[in-house]
C-alpha cells in the first residue's frame, strides 16, 4: 500500500445521511452483535462477492472473530489505511449494509470501493439511495482522483481478474 493513497490531514467523515433515512458511520468492535446478524443472514450473497477476494464471510464466523475483525477494521480506519462504514437505520438498532473504501494494489484507480446491504433490502429504495449516495460521497469527501467502484462500474470477477501491481498473473 502507498503511504500516502491519502493526504496527511486527511479527516474521514464521522457519519453521512442517506436520503432514504438510514445513515454511514466508521463501524466498531461494539457493533459485533447488529454486524453478525447481518452479515451471516446474507452470507450466501456476500461470500458470492467477497469469498474469493477477502475468504469472506467464513461459513462458521463466531462473535469473537467477527469482534476481532471488526476492531482490525476501527484501528485501520484510526490509521487513514481503509475504511469500514455500517450502514444502520436511524435507531442504530439494525446493520443494513457496509462501505468499503480500500486502497488498491491494481492499476486503474486509486481506491477501490465496494458496499452491499442485507438481503432483505436487494432491490430496495434502501440500497438504491446507497447506489446513488456513495459515488457522490466519494467524489465530494473523499481526495481520490480515480475511484473504483467494484460490483458497480465493473463485476468483481472483472475485478479479481485485474493483475495486481508488480505481479504476474
Amino acid at each position: 500500500m502507498s503511504e500516502t493513497w491519502l493526504p496527511g490531514d486527511f479527516v474521514h467523515p464521522k457519519r453521512v445521511e442517506l436520503p432514504s433515512g438510514q445513515h454511514l458511520r466508521p463501524i466498531r468492535a461494539d457493533d459485533t452483535e447488529l454486524d453478525l446478524v447481518a452479515v451471516m443472514g446474507s452470507r450466501e450473497r456476500l461470500w458470492s462477492m467477497y469469498g474469493e477476494a477477502w475468504g469472506w464471510p467464513p461459513a462458521t464466523m463466531t462473535a469473537e472473530q467477527d469482534r476481532e475483525d471488526l476492531q482490525h477494521h476501527a484501528d485501520e480506519m484510526e490509521r487513514n489505511e481503509s475504511f469500514n462504514y455500517a450502514l444502520f437505520d436511524e435507531q442504530e438498532s439494525e446493520l443494513l449494509g457496509c462501505v468499503y473504501i480500500e486502497p488498491t494494489d491494481k492499476p486503474g484507480a486509486d481506491a477501490d470501493v465496494m458496499w452491499w446491504v442485507v438481503d432483505p433490502l436487494v432491490g430496495s429504495e434502501v440500497e438504491q439511495a446507497l447506489d446513488d449516495l456513495v459515488p457522490l460521497w466519494i467524489a465530494s469527501d473523499w481526495p481520490f482522483e480515480q475511484p473504483r467502484y467494484v460490483g458497480h462500474d465493473l463485476s468483481f470477477e472483472e475485478w479479481l481478474a485485474i493483475p495486481r501491481e508488480g505481479r504476474s498473473t
